[in-house]
């Protein structure tokens, strides 16, 4: 049929409709067999490949001799030493920083560290004429001088007996602002005022202000474990002096950011003569230690306004003013929900509130306000304080002091706050410690130092229920338990436990001076931080902890070990790897098991000295996890 197009006038053919259908049906048919065609192919081929990458996996698996990833791999590198002058180098509390921050509430004495453009790649060295310290116990009384070189203290404090030079150590009686009879005395009269210092009740405590620690060294023979806190100021290196003599302690003021401890944790909280304005800024600092205090615990005060009646002259100020000071600490500390619990000569004490009856009956325009529920209160790291009062958890009636079991019950005991863990559970924790009872064992045949006198100050840089610790109570040492401040909130069962600890960002240097640790142990830090933090700087910062000799106990994924066995050499670390506790001949075969493991001591004392001619211990090295029920053994070839 023909049509004339309307357009340009010509003819066109027109198809006829009905001839089309045929064609159009034969494609389609053609088009849905093809499709069955390819399908079927497809998937014999990704049935095919499939089997083949289960038969990959299960030869991997099977096979202990091919690693199940390639292990992490950096250039090798040496780092100088720094100057003489960076000898007591602590990068977060830089007395060079100071002037960049202000005064206000003492801001400049804070954590402010450096950008990481400003970061040292450079080995700390000791002073001249440095030595080993004075093991422990003697340690206690004395230490040598070069090793904290610093006489300050010594001439400011003569008249207080907090430390004399005699010869080239120094002497440490035991005196103090408030105790001039001796430390002795002071915490015999203490223990009459608290009687649960001396049946278990009180095991934690925190000394702020401490001078050079002679209260926290004290009470370690009295069964209680003491973190002393101060900062870096003109008393120069108080938080050295504790260190060097083997007590607990910490770089730490309250000033505008939280303590990095976790809420209602210390059974104890001492200040004696520490000069801070408790009842200025709205009560912001005693606020603060409300907060880490434990329902139920004491804050003990000896010092200005405490006694104000016979010690006023000697205060530079009038009895009328220190009069009015107490008064106006004792309603501060009433409106927190303390009481008053006793008093004798120049020492008083508190108690915290141990339920909530007393919160519960505080006015809604009371001052200090109650904190509102937005403000966790265990969040403690580069946390601003807050002028307000947090309150326990009401559900949390176990962890009140006087609930809890007493030392040393206490330490095998499941806290009530396992519970908030992902996770934990008292399975969880008997678990946990029956692990590391058998790795502490194990340690101890790999570095016979371990447990005896020539290691007191341990590191657990990472601890999850604080086990490692739990599994050397009874050796001549202290543990700092470490939780990284993004890792799940451990601390506080740490705490409930009987033991002490900090929480830390291993991004950022830790708040001690260089050489105070004898050992830090790490058990897979790398694994959970390296995706934040640059493992070299890591290293570099374990190395200006650690004291020379001093040893460092890694466990960690074979992943790491060549890189970390690199960076060793360039921090002149002697290293060797050993087998795990585990014996490969006997045990079930499991994915997580049967590594070899490395040991690093750090440097030596001198440039020319390498610390290799001593049987060392051991770093540790567990394998990543595979699929499957098979074994993975990384060599265990010397890493130097």
């Amino acid at each position: 049929m023909k049509y004339k197009d309307g357009k340009d006038g010509k003819y066109q053919v027109q198809p006829d409709k009905s001839f089309k259908i045929v064609p159009a049906t034969i494609l389609v048919l053609v088009l849905l067999g093809f499709s069955f065609y390819l399908g079927g192919v497809f998937c014999s081929e990704k049935n095919r490949l499939e089997g083949k990458i289960v038969q990959d996996v299960s030869k991997t698996v099977s096979s202990p001799k091919e690693p199940a990833v390639n292990p992490l791999q950096i250039k090798s590198v040496a780092f100088p030493e720094c100057s003489a002058d960076y000898q007591d180098y602590t990068p977060c509390t830089d007395p060079r920083r100071w002037r960049k921050y202000g005064s206000h509430r003492l801001t400049f004495l804070e954590r402010h560290c450096p950008p990481m453009l400003e970061r040292k790649q450079c080995l700390v060295p000791p002073p001249d004429g440095y030595k080993p310290p004075i093991r422990w116990p003697k340690s206690r009384d004395q230490c040598w001088y070069r090793n904290v070189p610093y006489n300050w203290i010594n001439k400011q404090k003569s008249n207080q007996n907090w430390l004399r030079k005699e010869g080239e150590k120094f002497m440490f009686p035991g005196g103090g602002t408030m105790f001039p009879r001796g430390v002795g005395a002071y915490v015999d009269l203490m223990q009459d005022l608290i009687p649960g210092m001396k049946d278990g009740t009180v095991r934690t405590a925190i000394d702020t202000g401490c001078g050079v620690a002679s209260w926290g060294g004290d009470l370690l023979d009295r069964g209680v474990l003491t973190v002393s806190l101060a900062p870096r100021d003109n008393h120069e290196a108080q938080v050295q002096f504790a260190l060097e003599r083997g007590i607990p302690a910490i770089l730490g003021v309250i000033s505008t950011q939280r303590l990095p401890f976790p809420s209602n944790s210390f059974d104890m909280a001492h200040c004696s003569r520490c000069l801070i304005p408790w009842t200025e800024f709205g009560g912001i600092y005693l606020l603060e230690v409300h907060r880490i205090l434990r329902p139920g615990g004491f804050w003990v005060l000896s010092g200005p306004p405490v006694n104000y009646e016979n010690r006023w002259r000697g205060w530079n100020t009038t009895v009328e003013e220190q009069k009015s000071d107490y008064e106006k600490l004792q309603d501060l500390l009433i409106s927190m929900c303390f009481k008053m619990y006793a008093k004798k000569d120049d020492i008083a004490v508190w108690q915290k509130s141990s339920d909530n009856s007393c919160y519960n009956k505080l006015a809604e325009d009371a001052y200090p306000p109650k904190c509102d529920d937005s403000l966790e209160p265990d969040s403690a790291w580069y946390t601003p304080l807050r002028p307000c009062v947090v309150v326990p958890k009401p559900e949390l009636k176990k962890s009140a002091l006087g609930s809890l079991p007493k030392w040393p019950e206490r330490l095998q005991a499941a806290p009530e706050r396992i519970s908030n863990i992902p996770g934990g559970s008292a399975s969880a924790l008997k678990h946990d410690d029956s692990k590391w009872k058998v790795r502490a064992k194990h340690y101890k045949k790999l570095l016979p130092a371990l447990g005896t006198d020539e290691i007191r100050n341990v590191m657990d840089m990472n601890t999850v229920y604080g086990g490692f610790a739990a599994a050397v109570i009874n050796d001549p040492l202290w543990v700092m338990n470490v939780v990284s401040s993004y890792a799940a909130n451990t601390l506080p069962v740490v705490y409930d436990r009987g033991l002490i600890g900090t929480y830390h960002d291993w991004c950022e240097a830790f708040s001690t001076y260089p050489r105070t640790y004898d050992l830090l142990h790490l058990d897979g830090l790398f694994t959970a931080e390296s995706h934040r933090c640059e493992m070299k700087y890591v290293l570099l910062e374990m190395d200006r902890v650690l004291r020379p000799k001093g040893y460092a106990l890694i466990r960690e994924s074979s992943y790491f070990v060549d890189a970390i066995a690199s960076i060793a050499k360039g921090l002149r670390w002697s290293c060797r790897k050993e087998d795990t506790e585990f014996d490969a001949t006997k045990e079930k075969p499991s994915p997580f098991r049967i590594p070899p493991h490395l040991i690093i001591p750090s440097q030596t004392p001198t440039k020319k000295l390498f610390f290799c001619g001593r049987e060392i211990a051991t770093l540790w090295i567990p394998p990543p996890p595979v699929l499957g029920d098979g074994v993975y053994t990384a060599s265990s070839s010397d890493c130097t």
